[in-house]
């Protein structure tokens, strides 16, 4: 991660480091290797950045409501397979976004 507003290219790095098995890390609600991922996905999120702002809002929000403590989101993102369905859907999103960039289409 960066310390500037984070890019479409900071979250394709982020999800590299994990492999390719993110788009499916819902169905795995027992793995951990994907707590740390999600704290750092979600510190992301809750920057604002120019790419961020093209992200769905439930995605910002839930991360920015995570990372202040909201007891609802919290409570709800305490379990795995909550985490992991929002990582997934973030991981497709992201790499959509990759490809109609690699293909021309703006991501912003």
């Amino acid at each position: 991660m960066t310390l500037s507003p984070p890019t479409l290219d900071d979250y394709v790095r982020l999800f590299d480091a994990y492999g390719d098995d993110i788009g499916s890390a819902y169905l795995k609600p027992n793995d951990t290797r994907y707590e740390f991922l999600f704290e750092q996905a979600a510190r992301m999120l809750a920057q604002p950045s120019t790419f961020n702002a093209t992200l769905p809002t439930p995605f910002r929000i839930t991360a920015q409501k995570y990372l202040a403590g909201d007891v609802k989101t919290v409570r709800h993102m305490s379990y795995p397979e909550n985490r992991h369905f929002m990582l997934s859907d973030l991981y497709d999103f992201v790499m959509l976004k990759k490809r109609l960039a690699t293909q021309g289409h703006p991501t912003t």
